[in-house]
This record gives structure tokens, C-alpha cells and sequence, in this order.
């Protein structure tokens, strides 16, 4: 109850910060960001266009990928018109399609620009069932496998920028409060779901894909640290908001659910807070593997602290994204 009460008063917490505080805000005390590039998914609109906009306007050169280039222009266009000396290019990628990524990464590299900053912020709820190219479950596929052979493919590229410019990398995964709503095998589920249509359940899949996030976080972390990277990962869950995440599901039921919700529900640019506060504020130096919301680090469910289940997630992705695994996760039996 008390939580919920700091909560709806916006409270600050440790960080000075709390569920009110927008993405500007958060930012304010953040360093020049003009030496900074950055790699942001999912910008076209809700949390990634603020997420954008806000970085944009603090002086960092921007990267769009996006499925939809004229959705992507659309977004360059909003923030060229608030911040005309902002630096932003629009690039193809569908995280739902591992050869997508792959290309992206390639066409990226080729423009020989330093990479400080990865923002993996792009999510898909599908009530649908459906299976990407790659033979995977879309929401998992897009949420997660996407984020996760891009992260590995640009990693050495982040690595190298720090290394040379003296200036810490930084990884954030949104993720969100659902990934709790997990629970039991995940690998098993996945592969259940990805080959039973009618084993699907959209919020579980959706829950499950969040868990995932949070666990690559975990083991990113670790391998991070290993390595001696200037390079940290953390993830955050934005809060709740109506964005465009649930475009496919708009009517009655669903406009009465959140004007019954109005009060818990955040704005855009208090959604995106969190993002801009982990991606950028010098209090998170060295910060590495922690779980955000409301811009101050906060627990993750049981199974996402799981540090076995976060090895077991990372080693199921390999699998996956490897150009030799064949697309019904049959690989995967030796992980159940």
C-alpha cells in the first residue's frame, strides 16, 4: 500500500527521482551528450519517439532502425523540427527476422561510426499467434531474440568505442512488471507454443518474452565484467502506459480498462523517463545487471534474479540465432 501511495504522489526515491519525473527532467543534470551515438529500436513512436526526442535534444547523434522507414522519417522530421542541429539517421531493420539483423549490423558497421549507446527499447504484444521467419514465436522472436543477436553482433563495436574514447558504454533493456507474471520452464514453454498453436496465451507469451529481457541482462552483465568491457547493461520497466503496443486490441473494453487505470497510468514522456535516467546520468557509472522502474533500482521477480535460469535463457538464444539451427527448436530438447 505504501508503495502504491509514493507511487500515485510520484514520490521521489534514492535517485531524486519517481514515478512523475519526464524524460527531460531526468536528464537535466546529464553531461553533454554531443559526443555520444546511439542505436535506438522501436522510436517510431510511444516510448522510443520521447526516448528520441529527448536524447536528441541533449545533443546525442541518433540511429533509428525501424521496420517502417516512413514511420522512421516521420519521427526524424518531429525531432529535426524542436532540435534542427540534431544529427539522425533512419536505417531498415524488422527485429522479428534474424537475417534483418544481421544486414543492419552490416550496413551499420559500414558507416564506421563509434557506438556508446544501445537502447533496446522495441516491443511487439501479439494476441495472435504467429511464427517468424526464423520458425520462432513472434513476441519472443521480436521482444527478445532480435534484441539479443543484435546486442551480441554490435557488442564488439561498443567495446572498441569505449576502449578508444574513454567514454563507458551503456546497454538498456525495457523490459516490464509483466516479466513476473512468469512462471515454470520457459525454455519448455517456448518451444511448446512455438510449436502448438494451441498451447498460446499472448499475455503469457508477452510475460515470458519480458522475463527474458531481464535475464539477458543478468548474464550480459556477468560476461561484461569478465571481459573487463567499459561496457554496462541494465533494465528497466517504464511503467504503465497507453502506447501503440496495444493497437491491435483498441475498443470498448479496452478504453474502460484504462480509464479505470487513468490514475496509474503514466504520460509518454514519464514513461520514458527511466530510460533517459539509466541511459545517461552519471550516477550510474559502473552500474552493471540491475533492474530499474520509476528511475530507481528496484528487485526483479524471483526468476529474473535467477542467475541459472539467466545462463540457461543466454545459452537457448545461441542456440537460436546460430546460422546452423534448424527452425523448430528441436536444438533446445537438450536444455528441457
Amino acid at each position: 500500500m505504501l508503495e502504491t501511495v509514493k507511487y500515485l504522489l510520484g514520490s521521489a526515491g534514492p535517485s531524486g527521482f519517481g514515478s512523475k519525473s519526464t524524460a527531460e527532467i531526468v536528464t537535466e543534470q546529464s553531461p553533454d551528450l554531443r559526443s555520444i551515438t546511439a542505436i535506438i529500436t522501436g522510436a517510431t513512436s510511444g516510448i522510443g519517439a520521447e526516448t528520441a526526442r529527448v536524447l536528441a535534444k541533449r545533443g546525442a547523434k541518433l540511429i533509428l532502425p525501424a521496420r517502417s522507414l516512413k514511420a522512421a522519417e516521420e519521427t526524424k522530421a518531429r525531432i529535426l523540427s524542436e532540435s534542427p542541429d540534431a544529427e539522425v539517421i533512419v536505417m531498415a531493420l524488422d527485429l522479428s527476422s534474424l537475417s534483418s539483423v544481421r544486414k543492419f549490423v552490416t550496413e551499420f558497421e559500414s558507416l564506421n561510426f563509434p557506438l556508446n549507446l544501445l537502447i533496446n527499447n522495441a516491443g511487439k504484444f501479439a494476441h495472435q499467434h504467429a511464427i517468424s521467419e526464423d520458425g520462432i514465436e513472434m513476441t519472443f522472436a521480436t521482444n527478445h531474440l532480435g534484441h539479443f543477436l543484435l546486442t551480441k553482433l554490435l557488442l564488439k563495436k561498443m567495446i572498441e568505442t569505449a576502449k578508444e574514447t574513454g567514454v563507458q558504454g551503456r546497454i538498456v533493456n525495457v523490459s516490464s512488471s509483466i516479466h513476473g507474471w512468469f512462471s515454470g520452464d520457459s525454455v519448455q514453454y517456448l518451444r511448446l507454443i512455438t510449436k502448438d498453436k494451441s498451447q498460446y496465451d499472448a499475455t503469457r507469451a508477452y510475460a515470458l518474452s519480458k522475463l527474458a529481457n531481464v535475464l539477458h541482462t543478468k548474464e550480459l552483465a556477468q560476461i561484461l565484467k569478465k571481459m573487463g568491457a567499459n561496457v554496462t547493461v541494465n533494465c528497466v520497466h517504464p511503467g504503465i502506459v497507453r502506447t501503440r503496443l496495444t493497437r491491435e486490441r483498441e475498443g470498448l473494453v479496452t478504453d474502460l480498462v484504462f480509464f479505470l487505470t487513468s490514475k496509474l497510468l503514466k504520460t509518454i514522456p514519464q514513461a520514458a523517463a527511466t530510460t533517459c535516467y539509466v541511459a545517461t546520468h552519471p550516477r550510474l557509472a559502473n552500474v552493471s545487471g540491475k533492474y530499474f522502474a520509476d528511475c530507481n533500482e528496484v528487485s526483479s521477480s524471483k526468476l529474473g534474479s535467477n542467475l541459472t535460469e539467466a545462463a540457461r535463457i543466454w545459452s537457448a538464444s545461441e542456440i537460436m540465432v546460430s546460422k546452423n539451427s534448424n527452425a523448430h527448436l528441436d536444438p533446445l530438447e537438450t536444455l528441457l
